[in-house]
């Protein structure tokens, strides 16, 4: 009887979280019902200095349009054809940096900085986490730092310390400067091009939200990794890690020559043009992709890459992030079967009629719980801008609450979660390069995480205290 129940219950099927484009569907789906009971409401609109601003006291109802069968079939195809910039864009940059990637250039270069404090094994650490937070900030470096994770979590075994030390600085390094990001294309300048705002406004605060984001995260990571190494028995990891096998010895590095030094300089200057041109000359999305389209190539013929392999490899690029940039299109979809029913703006309504009794402190505050909540379910950066965006930006409007306080509150609350949840791919991707069960990650990350949300909460509360503008 015991042998019965015991193959009853691993037949049981385990619970699965869904797919991101399941719970972007099942919202959809939810919406076009809905619109057959929401009332159908519009605002008037005025167009001010190239931006749409809604007119708070011009609402009024309209006939309802309830979401057709067909309407909600293509709402994904329309939401793809409406946010075709940003998905190309996303295609782009992402090919190109697996051209950057494949040369292997910025892996020399860490293993020639490691070679170098080889003696001073701590200074180690803090380094390497602000190297890997420019990554996140500038470049959005996420599912590019699954490479990078076996080789530190075997390094920090040679150096003695533990693999939960060698996963965490590589993830909450590039983590804290994708969640303090002061360029980032696939959150920031995504998430200011849908609220009309110039791109890389409010850099300053940024950068200063972005240091205190990374110090944070080095500071907990670098007491753990102290602590680990006076004591090894205090890791979560101890048993295992004296199974290992996968150590790597300093000499085994790829050795670093001129080729990675000219491949590295042309990838800094681009990042330095990428400032420039849209501070000075208002570039967009396509003169961004350009800039970076443009750069793999001259890195590739740097590397003597060759036609076929670097068309192979931005391919490559481009498939390797297809599903995060198609989110877009089915997060788009959401706003397409919203206008059809004309309910967009019935629930900006009732949402400033709600928001308007509180103070604007408090809206911006809720702006960023949303924006972390809904991170545990759209964990694209891309992706939770497309959904959240058009309504928080007018909503802004309508309560007191700047565009750049909405973006920020989006940008902290989409990027704080991602080395967290589960349902962050990459993420759980490297931990399983690293060999690290979720469960003890959560427990060893779970005071950071936490730390992080009240730095976040003290940002928002602050760009909203000092009006953060432009708008």
């Amino acid at each position: 009887m015991g042998e019965n129940v015991q193959e009853n219950t691993q037949k049981k099927r385990k619970f699965a979280v869904p797919h991101v484009y399941i719970l972007l569907l099942a919202i959809i789906a939810i919406f076009a019902i809905l619109s057959y009971i929401m009332p159908a409401s519009v605002y008037d609109t005025k167009t001010i200095d190239g931006r749409e601003i809604i007119q708070a006291s011009t609402w009024h109802t309209v006939a309802k349009t309830p979401v057709s069968l067909m309407q909600f079939l293509t709402a994904v195809p329309r939401g793809m054809q409406e946010s075709a910039q940003i998905i190309f864009f996303i295609f782009i940059v992402g090919g190109s940096f697996t051209v950057v990637q494949e040369t292997r250039a910025i892996e020399a270069g860490m293993g020639k900085l490691v070679q170098a404090l080889k003696g001073k094994t701590i200074v180690i650490l803090p380094i390497v986490m602000v190297l890997f937070s420019l990554g996140g900030s500038v470049f959005g470096m996420a599912e590019e730092t699954i490479p990078f994770i076996p080789i530190f979590v075997a390094l920090c075994l040679a150096m003695g310390y533990d693999s939960m030390t060698g996963a965490a600085i590589v993830l909450c390094g590039a983590g804290a400067g994708f969640a303090g990001a002061f360029i980032n294309p696939f959150t920031i300048q995504v998430a200011q091009g849908i609220a009309e705002l110039p791109l890389l406004s409010g850099m300053t605060f940024r950068i200063v939200m972005y240091l205190c984001m990374v110090t944070l995260a080095t500071v907990f990571v670098c007491r753990y990794a102290l602590k680990i190494k006076k004591d090894p028995q205090k890791s979560l990891m101890y048993e295992f890690d004296q199974t290992r096998e996968d150590t790597v010895q300093m000499e085994e590095l790829k050795e670093f020559t001129g080729k990675d030094a000219a491949i590295l300089i042309v990838f800094l200057a681009a990042i330095i043009l990428l400032i420039f041109g849209v501070i000075h000359y208002k570039w967009y999305m396509d003169e961004i992709a350009a800039l970076f389209f443009g750069m793999s190539m001259i890195i590739a013929a740097i590397d003597r890459m060759g036609f076929n392999k670097y068309a192979e490899t931005f391919g490559a690029g481009m498939a390797g992030i297809a599903s995060g940039a198609l989110v877009v299109g089915f997060a788009r979809g959401i706003l397409v079967v919203l206008n059809d029913a004309n309910n967009l703006h019935t629930i900006l309504h009732a949402s400033a009629a709600g928001l308007s009794q509180l103070p604007s402190m408090a809206s911006a505050v809720g702006m960023y719980i949303f924006q972390c909540l809904l991170n545990y379910l759209v964990p694209s950066g891309s992706g939770q801008a497309m959904v959240s965006m058009p309504i928080m930006a007018p909503l802004g409007d309508l309560v007191g609450v700047n565009r750049q306080v909405a973006c920020i509150a989006f940008q902290l609350g989409d990027g704080i979660s991602n080395i967290f949840t589960p349902t962050s791919g990459y993420f759980m991707a490297g931990l399983a390069l690293a060999k690290i069960p979720w469960a003890k990650w959560a427990k060893w990350i779970l005071p950071l995480i936490g730390l992080e949300y009240l730095l976040g909460l003290v940002f928002v509360i602050v760009a909203q205290a000092i009006n953060l503008g432009p708008f």
